[in-house]
């Protein structure tokens, strides 16, 4: 007598499925992507002779760089930075206030510092608005 292997139930479609993904997940992987374009368009404004030659001048922008000038600019970036983590374990209603308030102040500071940049810079500026509209679509309909 021969015994036979039985065979498992075929439980998924055999086509691409995709996963599911956590909101918490999505919005967080969209404030990692932002945050690397944000800090390599501003890197690649270190090869630029007018900014290179603002710095040597101690100003950017407009703004003299100084402690204070270096502290805000700090702040500016660690709280996307700490919103990576605020998106997975804040409260699900303080998570998408928080994000949806974020996204769009920083949008609008983006849309207003791309203004007669480069275009490196705009279309950086460009990407990194289309990522924080996706986080608010994502904590609006969360």
């Amino acid at each position: 007598m021969s015994v036979q292997a039985e065979k498992a139930p075929r439980t998924t479609h055999p086509g691409f499925e995709p996963a599911r993904v956590n909101v918490r997940v999505k919005i967080s992987a969209l404030w990692t992507a932002m945050l690397f374009v944000f800090v390599y368009v501003d890197l690649f404004s270190l090869y630029r002779p007018d900014i290179r030659a603002d710095i040597e001048a101690g100003t950017l922008s407009g703004f003299t760089i100084n402690q204070t000038f270096l502290l805000w600019t700090t702040v500016y970036v660690v709280i996307p930075a700490l919103m990576l983590f605020g998106a997975l374990v804040l409260r699900a209603g303080i998570s998408r206030i928080a994000n949806i308030v974020l996204s769009i102040l920083y949008a609008v500071t983006i849309v207003g510092g791309a203004i007669g940049e480069w275009y490196y810079y705009v279309l950086g500026s460009a990407v990194e608005v289309a990522m924080l509209v996706g986080i608010a679509y994502y904590a609006w309909t969360w």
